[in-house]
């Protein structure tokens, strides 16, 4: 089916709005109609009709009425294999913008009667399933691109069972939107002084373990650089150790002055990730909002960065200033 048939059709069928979950598919929701197969098979049982009252030949007549009732009895078993579906609940774990987001749909049915060969498709992706009294829960990955809160795709069940003459189809638009952490920047500075200090301390640690190792980025001191690690792996590697590991680290709006406004995003969020992995305490600090409290943990790391993918698109807006 062509694209633009294809969304058209979808224009006329419900839901037409986002709905509140759980969301049940009805009767008056769900759509049959015939395959490709289903209209081939259409046309030779046609066929079959015309040859057997041609030349009055009650046997292929016979077959020719017993074949049309199952595929009659088709279109109902798909239907029924759709009705009193329930989609229960919809969630995702944050990820970074730009990286797929798994998106999990929970599903139930209130009888006991299997339910396979299910199609649940949303945003051009879809995975088959099948269903029993448990129910069970489908995962679809979701492609990002852009931070802050991305409503919920319409979901379209579907199958073609039993027979495969019709497809039966119905829609659910979750009333629900999933957070996208803005992207880290790729290539940013090392963390900011701890409050309170007027210098870079020495390092805390020497020598150039592999562990003590990482990747080289714009604005580290050249003598923090591993020279003799670096010609061995050929590439410029920093000796971990150069941050301050002792004091809170404040992470301010005010220290990215000068970037433009979402690259000052990313780097408040790449920040936020280098002060969870080193084990740092931190706190954040943005425009027009209340500042977050230092602290240290998966739940602090995801406060922080939803302040940040929250923050306004534009950066105009609630007195951001201009990068």
């Amino acid at each position: 089916m062509r694209p633009g048939l294809r969304a058209r059709l979808q224009s006329w069928t419900r839901p037409r709005a986002p709905e509140a979950l759980p969301a049940q598919l009805t009767r008056h929701r769900i759509y049959v109609l015939p395959t490709a197969s289903g209209l081939f098979f259409g046309v030779l049982l046609g066929a079959m009709l015309l040859g057997a009252l041609n030349f009055n030949n009650n046997p292929a007549l016979l077959l020719a009425l017993l074949l049309a009732g199952a595929a009659l009895g088709s279109l109902i078993a798909a239907h029924l294999q759709l009705s009193g579906l329930r989609v229960d609940a919809l969630g995702a774990e944050p990820v970074a913008a730009g990286e797929p987001l798994h998106l999990h749909i929970a599903l139930a049915a209130p009888d006991a009667r299997q339910r396979r060969g299910l199609r649940l498709a949303c945003a051009g992706e879809a995975v088959h399933v099948a269903l029993d009294a448990r129910g069970t829960t489908a995962a679809l990955p979701l492609a990002t691109t852009h931070r802050g809160l991305l409503p919920a795709p319409r979901l379209e069940l579907s199958t073609v069972q039993p027979l495969g003459l019709a497809r039966a189809w119905g829609y659910v638009w979750p009333a629900q939107a999933l957070l996208v952490y803005p992207a880290p920047e790729t290539q940013a500075p090392p963390l900011p002084l701890p409050a309170g200090s007027q210098s870079r301390p020495q390092p805390s640690r020497t020598g150039e373990d592999p562990h003590h190792l990482r990747d080289y980025r714009p604005g580290d001191a050249p003598r923090s650089v591993a020279w003799k690690a670096s010609a061995r792996h050929d590439t410029l590697l920093v000796r971990d150790g150069e941050q301050a590991r002792g004091g809170e680290l404040l992470l301010d709006w005010a220290q990215t002055d000068g970037l433009p406004y979402e690259q000052r995003i990313r780097r408040l969020a790449r920040w936020v990730d280098d002060a969870e992995r080193d084990g740092r305490r931190y706190g954040l600090r943005l425009p027009a909002t209340p500042p977050i409290e230092t602290g240290q943990g998966a739940s602090h790391r995801h406060r922080c960065l939803r302040a940040l993918a929250l923050l306004p698109q534009d950066a105009r807006v609630d007195g951001a200033p201009h990068g």
